[in-house]
């Protein structure tokens, strides 16, 4: 009875959610090396690296609002020594844009328009199925955290009972028909791809949803929330008449290298108008999350309100910093990206090689039981 009820949801759950979940782990399959596709396909994401200083954020968001009036520009980036800085405009005729600069001496190089970007768009596709964000957020959301009951149950359901049974359950017999090869792809693959594929859908959701994201961070802490890292720190407004002549981004920029010398790419946060901030974060690697250290300055007067170094961050708040790291697999390198890769193509065959089996049984014809009459009298012994 118990292992038709959790047939039963394993059944039903993959049908209500086998598109989505096809979906999500194709597009997560694309995705997972669109850093390295975009830096081969693309010239303007390299420059030549100098001992040159960095031109000033200011400088950089200037160019940038010049090109496109009516802009406005509150991120800067700046990717590496060997890498362009880019700045994140909102145009309200073109939308949203990153504009390439050379971060030494101010060269225009490109303009990507993000709702042309490829990779942007298997993104959207990714987190939202290019539905509303709140509608198509959901929607992935709630049929991730399914596809974990569907992996959880299917390994109940595969699981071998006899220890002499188990070497073959994990072996793909592929010299058998199609249907048993099948068979096989989606239990014995369904099995390897499991623990990654739950890592990867657990750090998924808590981009979709903040209480997985804080049920992260709290199971990290043992319980404990840590006021210093909830805080949210703000201008002074009383200090306005007493602003300095000076950007304060740029002084922050500066600050932050000096301070965490071994940074490869410092993101700029130029102006908070609700709370009256300059922010940087320096960032570890380039295009990785995880490891980086936080500073907050005062916008008005250049006062550094907070700093945040990495090395004294809790480990449910590192957890959440590495999240995308370890969502994409690069929190391990080129071997993570590539387990990504393979558990997110093995979670989007699931669907379709469960519909197999399905199918199969279905069509399968059923074998009536002959009942066969039995003489009364040969039950007697004739003597």
């Amino acid at each position: 009875m118990f292992k038709k009820t959790i047939l039963f949801l394993h059944r039903w759950l993959g049908f209500i959610t086998g598109l989505v979940v096809f979906i999500v782990s194709i597009t997560g399959c694309i995705y997972c090396f669109q850093d390295e596709i975009q830096d081969a396909l693309y010239s303007y994401r390299h420059v030549e690296a100098s001992t040159k200083p960095y031109l000033a954020p200011s400088v950089l968001k200037q160019k940038a609002i010049a090109q496109y009036p009516g802009s406005t520009a509150n991120y800067v980036y700046y990717y590496g020594k060997d890498r362009p800085a880019v700045v994140l405009v909102n145009s309200k005729k073109a939308g949203f844009l990153a504009s390439y600069y050379n971060p030494y001496n101010g060269q225009h190089l490109h303009v990507e328009v993000y709702a042309k970007n490829f990779f942007v768009i298997v993104e959207y596709i990714h987190l939202y199925l290019l539905l509303p964000p709140k509608v198509g957020g959901m929607i992935v959301g709630v049929s991730v955290l399914i596809f974990v009951a569907i992996m959880i149950t299917g390994i109940i359901l595969w699981w071998p009972k006899r220890k002499s049974d188990r070497k073959r359950s994990f072996t793909i017999k592929w010299g058998a028909k199609w249907r048993r090869v099948n068979y096989d792809l989606h239990n014995v693959l369904g099995f390897y791809a499991t623990a990654i594929a739950i890592i990867l859908a657990i750090t998924g959701v808590s981009i979709a949803f903040d209480w997985v994201r804080e049920g992260i961070y709290k199971a990290g802490n043992l319980g404990r929330t840590y006021a210093q890292e909830k805080a949210i720190f703000k201008s002074d407004s009383t200090q306005k008449a007493k602003a300095v002549n000076y950007p304060v981004m740029d002084r922050a920029l500066v600050y932050a290298q000096q301070h965490t010398p071994d940074a490869q790419m410092f993101l700029i946060s130029t102006d908070d108008a609700n709370s009256g901030t300059v922010g940087v974060t320096a960032y570890a690697k380039t295009f990785h999350f995880a490891y980086s250290d936080g500073y907050t300055f005062d916008k008005y007067t250049g006062k550094l309100l907070s700093f945040m170094p990495n090395a004294k961050k809790s480990v449910g708040l590192k957890l959440n910093d590495m999240n995308y790291d370890i969502h994409v697999g690069q929190i391990l390198g080129l071997t993570g990206k590539i387990l990504a890769f393979l558990a997110s193509l093995i979670c989007a065959s699931l669907p379709i090689t469960g519909f197999v089996i399905w199918w199969g049984k279905r069509k399968k014809p059923k074998t009536k039981k002959v009942r066969h009459a039995v003489d009364r009298r040969a039950k007697h012994t004739v003597s």
